[in-house]
């Protein structure tokens, strides 16, 4: 039995946070105050404190101008468990986009919405309106739980499907904050009726016995520091990894019997994905199964999951306090022995379960009691109109029209289901009267497959582009791909603009990961149903060279692939030395390079920039790789020159009249002048 939780002040220092928490008096203030004030943004103390209410302080980086104030702006996230969005919700999220944000609405890899460009002004005002719509923003940032992750398939007749979104909704209640602070600031402490409870889950957050809870508390099982760093949760059902659950905190997995009833559940623990560049350790890391639970003891293993990281995860050091580095540090061993004091009886073993697979669950879809549903995919869920493409436009029509509910994906895409077969073609038409693809035929694979995050001009993190750049990216991937006689061939493809990967870019078979202005690293070798770390392949890309980079690995995937083999079980099996072998003495009849130019701020405009990898050793569950060289063919061996950008604008005109690459052109006409020049005299 767990006695007490040790204090977060022994040994070392905490970090300036753990402060900045304890001084809230549970999530009320600064925050409280400065609503009040007349004033564009937040304090630092109260910007850390927003977060527990589902807001990000952020500064659109595309509009500064020196000498003047930041354009101060916040992202508001709604609490989705399952990603469960019902139509009166979604009308005001679509509202409140055009009201007080941007225009658009965006589905997060964690099955909620944000809302960007919102000013503080508006603030009390969006938040109101969404609880009062049946939603939430609390706990969807901070220090706590996330929003819970589960299947998004409106399966009616898979049992087992219906006990994770029961669960997600159940495991979300108990973990939500309990504090009065958020319908004080954001309702005037009027209660929404949203906020009611399962009774079930009400009881469970007071058992306690083992540790779990601390008494006479606000929060009974957050206490006064809530938890270390953020904590993620997951139901799934065996065989369905939709979820990425080894990326997880902490993820169930619904076991049922013959009859389809619940029985209990898997337990998984440990995975995260969040790393910083040049700090090796802090790392991607893969979930572990731990133990088995009864259907009865689901909430006591959740809550001594919770508390184990709450008394014992890092508060000195935030880069070091995620679960996962709090069982890598211990073992696996160590962990499960002190959960099991938490939990106060001994653990049962993880029961067998098939293999996982990804699914997304797109196109139209029996839900099993008559009724269909359509998964529709959306770039980088990102909802908008812009130009004939009125995505925003259709979906409000749709829910307006047929008061349907949506779920989100862990993809970024939406499910509208409950649909009537009769309304069908109704709303295909809708859909093709505003230009929204839901044919999956029409679908680009390498598209259909790939995520990025927001990144520039609004993520204070990112340090390139991510969302942005990744239509093109995948244009001159296609192209590539075709280029090379692997028309029919897609892989997952994941990029952010910096190394905390909240567009999952470590488990992809293809992930760029934002290092520098314009420059990547590259990660190889993720699964392509994501239950694979990818392993960093190059330390730093310049995406100007992103063909020149990726031919020879694709080349040689296509000639010494097995059978069905797909890109990242490929790079996996043959591993970076074979790969780098075969692109040393990789020779290519054509030089594929992007039209883009980098400023060297010198005057002049160089047609290529560089590729550099730092010396770096990253250990994975499979091989230790060192990053030595950068991948480039010895036939592309970079020779920088410069040209003045007068010259370089004509020579892109003939390029383009002509239909010859830049490069071309450049090697003709400097052959034709070093041919003619007359022999030196001696």
């Amino acid at each position: 039995m767990v006695k007490s939780a040790p204090s977060p002040t022994t040994s070392r220092k905490p970090s300036k946070v753990e402060a900045i928490k304890e001084r809230s008096n549970f999530l009320r203030e600064p925050v409280a105050t400065e609503i009040l004030q007349d004033t564009t943004h937040f304090s630092e103390d109260a910007v850390q404190i927003l977060k527990f209410h589902g807001s990000y302080q952020q500064d659109n980086r595309d509009n500064r101008v020196k000498g003047q104030e930041k354009d101060y702006q916040f992202m508001l996230r709604t609490k989705n468990p399952g990603g469960f969005v019902p139509p009166q919700l979604y009308l005001t999220l679509d509202k409140l986009a055009d009201e007080h944000g941007n225009h658009t609405l965006r589905a997060t890899t964690r099955q909620g919405f944000q809302l960007h460009g919102i000013l503080k002004k508006n603030l009390k005002a969006a938040i109101a309106s969404i609880i009062n719509s049946m939603g939430s923003t609390l706990g969807a940032c901070g220090d706590l739980n996330r929003n819970v992750m589960a299947p998004p398939a409106p399966f009616k007749n898979k049992p087992e499907y219906e006990y994770a979104w029961e669960y997600a909704d159940r495991i979300a209640q108990l973990l939500s904050p309990q504090t009065g602070a958020y319908y004080e600031i954001w309702l005037d402490g009027e209660m929404a009726l949203s906020a009611e409870e399962n009774p079930e889950v009400k009881t469970a957050r007071q058992k306690n016995g083992t540790g779990t809870i601390f008494h006479d508390r606000e929060e009974p099982i957050y206490g006064t520091y809530y938890m270390p760093r953020k904590f993620k949760v997951s139901v799934t059902v065996p065989g369905d990894n939709s979820i990425d659950l080894y990326s997880q905190d902490l993820t169930l997995v619904v076991i049922t019997n013959s009859a389809g009833e619940l029985e209990g559940f898997n337990v998984f623990a440990g995975g995260g994905l969040g790393r910083t560049h040049n700090k090796e350790e802090t790392f991607a890391r893969l979930a572990d199964p731990i133990c088995y639970v009864d259907k009865e003891d689901t909430y006591d293993i959740v809550k001594a999951i919770v508390a184990t990281q709450r008394d014992y995860g890092d508060r000195t050091d935030r880069r070091h306090a995620r679960l996962k580095y709090l069982i890598h540090d211990w073992g696996v061993d160590k962990f499960r022995s002190m959960v099991e004091e938490y939990f106060g009886k001994p653990l049962q073993a993880f029961k067998p379960l098939p293999e996982f697979q990804y699914y997304d669950f797109l196109g139209w879809n029996e839900q099993g009691d008559g009724k269909l549903f359509l998964g529709i995919s959306i770039d980088n869920g990102r909802i908008k109109d812009d130009g004939n493409f009125q995505l925003k436009t259709a979906l409000r029509e749709i829910v307006e029209q047929y008061n349907l509910p949506i779920r989100l994906t862990p993809h970024q895409n939406v499910i509208l289901y409950d649909i009537e077969p009769d309304n069908k073609q109704a709303i295909q038409d809708i859909l093709n009267r505003y230009s929204v693809v839901f044919d999956l035929g029409k679908i680009d694979p390498i598209v259909r497959y790939s995520m990025a995050c927001p990144a520039l001009p609004t993520c204070g993190l990112a340090v390139t582009e991510s969302e942005r750049i990744i239509p093109e990216i995948l244009d001159r991937i296609r192209t590539l791909l075709d280029k090379v006689d692997l028309q029919d061939e897609h892989f997952v493809v994941r990029m952010t603009g910096c190394p905390n990967g909240c567009a999952r870019p470590y488990m992809a078979e293809l992930g760029f990961v934002g290092s520098a202005p314009e420059s990547y690293q590259v990660w190889l070798g993720g699964s392509p149903n994501q239950t694979r770390l990818a392993v960093p392949y190059m330390e730093r890309m310049h995406i100007n060279d992103l063909e020149t980079q990726l031919e020879p690995i694709l080349v040689y995937f296509k000639q010494q692939r097995k059978a069905e083999e797909k890109f990242g079980d490929f790079c996996d099996r043959v591993g970076f030395d074979a790969i780098r072998e075969f692109a040393a003495l990789y020779e290519s009849e054509t030089a594929v390079k992007s039209d883009n130019i980098t400023d060297d701020s010198d005057g002049l405009i160089e047609t290529m920039a560089d590729s550099t990898t730092a010396p770096i050793t990253e250990e994975s569950d499979r091989q230790v790789v060192a990053i030595a060289n950068t991948t480039t063919a010895a036939s592309k061996t970079r020779r920088r020159i410069t040209l003045h950008e007068e010259i370089y604008v004509q020579l892109k005109e003939v390029s383009q009249r002509q239909g010859k690459p830049m490069t071309h052109l450049v090697n003709e006409a400097l052959s034709e002048y070093l041919k003619n020049l007359p022999q030196s005299a001696e």
